[in-house]
């Protein structure tokens, strides 16, 4: 009787643990190859006010870190862990959650071109 009652309790948790598995699907951004050079000027420095510059200025609760000028900010993408904290999934920057897809790509793509002023 205990073996049957045994089978029985290991077949029952072979059942539910399997019908219990889900897949949870995130879903990712598509986002759009960029083929012209990124920049600076042009794309990244909007991307810093809009996003960096509240906490990364003079008088910020960052401005141990400013980053409200193109040598602040590529220093601290070239050099610092700028980059790696903007496409963290654990710590992003900013601390109010991670970027879009299209913004990291940005900022990668201008990584990738060298990090250009204009």
């Amino acid at each position: 009787m205990k073996l049957s009652t045994y089978k029985i309790i290991l077949l029952c948790t072979l059942v539910l643990s399997l019908s219990d598995c889900t897949t949870t699907v995130i879903p990712l951004e598509e986002v759009t190859p960029i083929l012209e050079l990124v920049t600076y000027e042009k794309d990244v420095k909007t991307i810093m006010e809009s996003h960096c510059t509240n906490c990364h200025i003079n008088g910020g609760q960052a401005s141990f870190l400013p980053l409200v000028n193109y040598t602040q900010v590529r220093n601290s993408a070239e050099f610092g862990n700028l980059i790696q904290r903007m496409n963290s999934t654990p710590n992003p920057m900013p601390s109010s959650g991670r970027l879009s897809a299209a913004i990291l790509a940005l900022i990668d793509k201008w990584e990738a071109d060298g990090f250009l002023e204009n």
